[in-house]
């Protein structure tokens, strides 16, 4: 599959907003939900405009990995960004009907060099589940390292709790 990119603008909001209902569902089996206000589309219209001026002030860049046919396949956010420490964390999602084809890990590639050349971030962080193995083998494919186990742990809606696992890399 071949994708690219995209810083994301006020102009995605709509495709933003499909993209995340459709896969709410499969969302919240790795992640806690964002509550039912979260998908009145006015509510999720301003917690975009939220994150947009978050990029605006180089504070955070959202991304949106994009097909060939245009279409919104998944998320890609640097977050967090210290510009002193040249770090900030990453975290993505991928839509259901686009697993198991090397999305995540393509896109976090371009995401990776993009930080480096226009954000000038050279380490990152990012946390998974224990329970999320496919994120876990991304981050690993693009020389994340498991940096530790964090024991406090998650309860999900069905009661099962998982360890977070942080990875770092450094370039």
């Amino acid at each position: 599959m071949n994708i690219s990119i995209k810083l994301l603008s006020i102009e995605d909001a709509r495709s933003l907003y499909d993209f995340e209902l459709e896969n709410r569902a499969y969302f919240e089996t790795f992640v806690p939900g964002r509550g039912e206000d979260y998908y009145i589309y006015e509510n999720f219209l301003a917690s975009l405009k939220d994150l947009l001026k978050e990029q605006e002030e180089g504070v955070s860049y959202f991304h949106l990995i994009i097909n060939e046919a245009n279409q919104i396949v998944g998320r890609m956010n640097l977050v967090d960004v210290d510009k002193e420490k040249r770090q900030g964390s990453i975290g993505y999602r991928v839509g259901k009907s686009y697993l198991g084809k090397g999305v995540a890990s393509v896109a976090l590639q371009l995401l990776l060099q993009e930080a480096i050349m226009e954000y000038s971030v050279n380490e990152f962080l990012a946390s998974t589940t224990s329970n999320n193995v496919a994120s876990q083998r991304v981050l690993e494919k693009n020389n994340f390292v498991l940096q530790s186990v964090d024991k406090k742990k998650i309860v999900w809606e069905d009661g099962v709790k998982y360890d977070f696992l942080n990875y770092i890399r450094k370039s």
